[in-house]
This record gives C-alpha cells, sequence and structure tokens, in this order.
C-alpha cells in the first residue's frame, strides 16, 4: 500500500488588511517573503518535493508558492475553495486528487489548515494552530480518496 505525505502549510506573513481593499488581494510582507524562502529551504532540507501542488487563489498564498522555489514541472491547482471553504471542503479536495500523486503541498490560510490538521490528527498539534509559515506533515498509507485520519509526522514553523 502506498505512503502519501500531505504538507499542510499556512502562507506566510501578510500585509497589514487596512491597505487592501479586498482581503484576497493581500500580498506578504517583507518578512513573509524571507519565512516562505525559508519555509521552501526547510522543505527540501527534509527531503519533502511535492509531486503537486493545491494552492487558494489569495495573492499571498500564491507568493507564498512562488517564494518556495519549487520546480517549475511541479503542477499546481490554484483552488478558490482552499480560500473560502471549511476544512471539510479542502478535505474533499485532497480526496480527489490525481492517484499518482504521492506528496501533496497545499497552502492555505487559517483556521482552515490548522481545522484540517487537526481533522486528520486530533490534538496532534501544539497550540492546535499552525502559525504563518508554520507547517504539518502528515504521513498515512492509502489513497488519497479514502484519507480521512493521517498522523502528524512533522512539524515546523519557518523564519528567514
Amino acid at each position: 500500500m502506498t505512503v502519501r505525505t500531505l504538507i499542510l502549510l499556512r502562507h506566510a506573513k501578510a500585509a497589514n488588511p487596512d491597505d487592501y481593499d479586498t482581503d484576497i488581494e493581500r500580498p506578504l510582507a517583507p518578512r513573509g517573503h524571507r519565512d516562505a524562502t525559508a519555509a521552501g529551504d526547510w522543505l527540501r532540507s527534509e527531503g519533502l518535493t511535492p509531486d503537486a501542488v493545491l494552492c487558494s487563489t489569495a495573492v499571498r498564498t500564491r507568493e507564498t508558492l512562488a517564494d518556495l522555489r519549487l520546480a517549475d514541472t511541479v503542477p499546481v491547482i490554484y483552488e478558490h475553495r482552499i480560500y473560502v471553504g471549511s476544512a471539510e471542503d479542502t478535505l474533499d479536495l485532497v480526496q480527489h486528487v490525481d492517484a499518482a500523486t504521492e506528496t501533496l503541498l497545499l497552502i492555505g490560510h487559517n483556521p482552515t489548515i490548522s481545522d484540517l490538521s487537526d481533522t486528520l490528527a486530533p490534538r496532534a498539534l501544539p497550540d492546535g494552530v499552525l502559525p504563518t509559515s508554520g507547517i504539518a506533515v502528515h504521513r498515512f498509507k492509502g489513497t488519497w480518496h479514502d484519507v480521512g485520519t493521517a498522523p502528524l509526522a512533522t512539524q515546523h514553523t519557518a523564519r528567514g
């Protein structure tokens, strides 16, 4: 049975919301760019190279993804439901990932990302919340379609 890895990444530190007309337009703050780069460095140092990426459509998640410096060949699906949806909606997206994908990176927002991690592995996150640039790595045996629980293998908060 195939071991699957789900990497949940909360976007890096965003700019002040008062400076933008809509929340979805908020870019990363300078610290956010540094932290996102550090997150990419950590993922590579841990050998966590995704086969595919699911990313929210918000500017700050797209910038987080760009700063990770993943290979240009990693397929990315930008999904608005990650921005507006619940943990259950996001889990549904994960359950429909291509069966050939062994390692999936999902970049999103709180509370959804932390709630999804808690759904997969209840009370496994210290403090129950991923901070900005927080990474939760879940592993399980089986198919994406059947994922409902997945133990937390490791967690990291990237700071640059």
